[in-house]
């Protein structure tokens, strides 16, 4: 049952603590419908606080039967929740739809946050989540972080936004929703290859299952969980050498650290001017490393979003161009 499952996923990671005021971001799909049954099921026993958080991005002509369907949800478990619109496909001009529709998603869930004072935002991404995100990284090349996939818990932006449903299987959802009789909104656009996510879910992972490894999605989220643990490690130590709130790196002091963690602090460095570590490549991380071992006093690096790298006689200097 995936009720047992989330209880555990919340235990092991420490997702949750009783008294809880949770925002439960719900789009309507399979998921999150049962990531809200399942929270409600714990809701006595963890003394949680909940409120539904539904975002219409208005890409389908139906999507506004989405937003009813929730509202239905919410009036029969007799929860709160908050509704809103944004026209994705009107923003898309500046970028793609995917990551427009998630900025939204996630600010969206923020405000909520926000305004009912909330300590958490829970997502409902599961294992096989995981798993395509993985394999999704890895296909486009992936440092240790982007190995580490769907983390269950992550402080974004000053808010913990967890996942308890993280190792529960997309078939155990769809199970555990029938013997509810509970008939979640599909979006259909989930069965087309249109975007790269589909391909892998559609195409490329039935044929590993069928042709390598029947158990490969679950390989694929235990690699994430190991990944994670070692990315953890190293982050934390790169963290104590780099400091809180530095734009600078002493040159001496690097040169004497394990290229793992100078690379680490290079990449800290930027994601604390730019918010994230989002475009930034290698081939960045090595122009900058070349910047260091090889040219001349006050040469300068630019790195994405209007981030540029300065060599100084004692230090690297990370500054907002």
């Amino acid at each position: 049952m995936i009720i047992g499952k989330a209880r555990q996923t919340i235990r092991q990671y420490n997702l949750l603590r009783k008294g809880d005021k949770v925002v439960v971001g719900v789009s309507g799909g399979p998921d999150s419908v049962a990531l809200l049954y399942a929270l409600n099921s714990l809701k006595k026993e963890l003394k949680l606080k909940l409120h539904i958080a539904h975002l219409d991005h208005m890409l389908r002509k139906d999507s506004g039967k989405d937003m009813a369907f929730v509202e239905s949800l919410a009036l029969k478990l007799k929860l709160p929740v908050t509704g809103a619109q944004i026209n994705v496909k009107a923003l898309a001009e500046h970028g793609s739809v995917e990551e427009i529709a998630r900025n939204a998603r996630l600010s969206f869930l923020f405000r909520v946050a926000r305004e009912i004072k909330a300590d958490r935002i829970a997502l409902g991404h599961n294992l096989d989540d995981q798993a395509e995100t993985v394999l999704m990284r890895i296909l486009r090349g992936a440092g240790l972080y982007g190995l580490s996939g769907i983390l269950p818990k992550r402080n974004l932006y000053g808010y913990q936004i967890i996942r308890p449903l993280i190792e529960v299987k997309r078939k155990e959802i769809e199970a555990f929703l029938r013997i509810k009789k509970i008939r979640p909104r599909i979006d259909i656009s989930n069965q087309q290859d249109l975007y790269f996510r589909n391909k892998i879910r559609n195409k490329l992972l039935p044929l590993l299952e069928k042709e390598y490894n029947k158990n490969v999605k679950v390989v694929l989220a235990h690699m994430a969980e190991t990944v994670a643990c070692d990315y953890d490690y190293l982050n934390q130590s790169a963290s104590r050498i780099a400091g809180p709130a530095k734009s600078k790196v002493d040159l001496k002091k690097f040169a004497k650290l394990h290229p793992a963690l100078q690379r680490l602090i290079l990449r800290m460095m930027a994601a604390r001017l730019k918010g994230d570590t989002r475009r930034l490549t290698l081939q960045h991380i090595r122009e900058i490393e070349d910047l260091i071992s090889s040219r001349p006093l006050n040469s300068i690096v630019d790195l994405p979003k209007g981030i540029s790298v300065k060599k100084g006689k004692k230090s690297l200097v990370f500054y907002r161009r």
